[in-house]
């Protein structure tokens, strides 16, 4: 199962939601406003940390470009739009919205 977020951390449980229901190995990516959870920094980082230690966790390039994130949490994998059709390719996908 692929989990997808697209929400500020900042304004939404979603985040909170994957923590709770993901399980180990199972990938999260985070895009769109989603990726304000890869930012470094903040007070989701050491959640992040955590999760990055049982699920790998992506980030979308061109949404954190957008949004001027430069440092995303280390361990993060950051990819283009062609590996985020690879990953919902590969996976069933949970969106939380």
């Amino acid at each position: 199962m692929l989990h997808t977020i697209n929400k500020s951390p900042f304004s939404s449980k979603s985040l909170d939601l994957v923590f709770e229901f993901a399980a180990a190995k199972e990938p999260v990516l985070l895009y769109e406003d989603g990726v304000y959870a890869a930012q470094s920094g903040t007070k989701f980082e050491p959640e992040i940390a955590r999760l990055l230690k049982t699920n790998p966790v992506y980030a979308l390039q061109a949404d954190l470009k957008a949004r001027a994130i430069n440092n995303p949490v280390n361990g993060i994998k950051v990819i283009n739009y062609d590996g985020f059709v690879d990953l919902v390719a590969e996976h069933k996908v949970q969106n939380w919205l």
